[in-house]
């Protein structure tokens, strides 16, 4: 049985940061329901198709654009999410955090783009103030977190461990992960335990063209996916992790849906719902961590899937 998290980053952005106040309605309208001539499919979409599944699925949700706008905007999110039985879980973009009404931290100035360029002591009122505003949002228990832009170091995880969050899957190969100071010499693809936290890898591949990829599901073709989760298994893989955000379903204007990964994402729900003796999909909530001893290679990737997946890009390139 090999253990699945399908993991949505729930973040908002407004164009840019100017007029921040008078973008705010559109961009959360957008970003939040994403509404089309043919429905909504924003993240409203994505709880639901995980949902008429019986699936769950990992919501990181950002919440320091709270810390500008309200708790009632994230009060929302947090209900859509929790209302069909989701996992809500904490991510932190810290764009926001020059941006709040009340300041977070002494002498900030400007932007700081990444969770990594903080002190210690910073990432942990950062992380903590994060926290507090998904409990007052209605999110009852947080036990896991990702860092925006998967850009944390091994003072994150110092950080969490502090704060009592047993479980991070900040670590990406193909990003920052190699150089956050976790695990140096080694390229993580399976959990361990580091600084008294377990690290959950996102789930990386060989692709048919020399290169390695994360397993994300607007970057991936659906049989890609279905065939490294079946190489997961056969291999003795203990974690897979997906990625998505709450706009993948919508085309770059977000003015209506993008077919091609809507249907990746109905197939591949379906596909995890009929193998449910071999796949377990679930969330961080009562996880009893089953840790690595040893780090695989990457998992392979058949060429011609590749060569799919490069098709199916140019079509949504060339018609969303």
């Amino acid at each position: 049985m090999l253990d699945v998290f399908i993991t949505v980053d729930v973040e908002i952005w407004c164009d840019g940061w100017k007029d921040l106040d008078q973008k705010f309605p559109d961009a959360f309208r957008k970003y939040v329901y994403g509404p089309t001539p043919r429905g909504d499919y924003g993240l409203s979409r994505h709880v639901d198709i995980l949902d008429s599944h019986g699936l769950t699925g990992v919501f990181f949700v950002e919440p320091l654009f709270a810390t500008r706008f309200g708790v009632d905007p994230l009060r929302e999110i947090v209900a859509m999410i929790r209302e069909q039985r989701q996992e809500v879980q904490l991510h932190l973009h810290t764009e926001w955090v020059d941006e709040s009404r009340v300041p977070l931290l002494d002498k900030v100035e400007g932007k700081r783009q990444h969770l990594r360029y903080f002190t210690l002591e910073e990432q942990t009122i950062l992380i903590d103030k994060g926290r507090e505003l998904l409990h007052e949002a209605g999110a009852p228990t947080i036990n896991a977190f990702r860092a925006g832009s998967f850009a944390f170091n091994r003072d994150t995880l110092r950080a969490l461990a502090t704060l009592g969050i047993p479980f991070d899957s900040s670590y990406n190969a193909c990003l920052l992960g190699p150089d956050s100071g976790v695990a140096p010499g080694e390229v993580l693809l399976e959990p361990i335990e580091c600084e008294g936290v377990y690290e959950y890898p996102m789930t990386i591949f060989s692709d048919g063209v020399g290169g390695h990829r994360h397993a994300q599901l607007s970057a991936c073709s659906y049989r890609e996916l279905e065939g490294l989760l079946w190489r997961a298994l056969e291999n003795g893989y203990r974690s897979f992790v997906l990625l998505s955000h709450n706009f993948e379903l919508l085309n770059r204007g977000k003015t209506r849906p993008d077919s091609v990964v809507v249907r990746r994402l109905e197939k591949l729900c379906a596909f995890l719902d009929r193998n449910r003796d071999c796949f377990n999909v679930r969330g961080f909530h009562g996880l009893t961590p089953n840790l690595s001893t040893a780090q695989p290679k990457p998992l392979p990737s058949a060429g011609w899937k590749t060569a799919e997946r490069i098709l199916e890009q140019f079509y949504r390139r060339r018609y969303r």
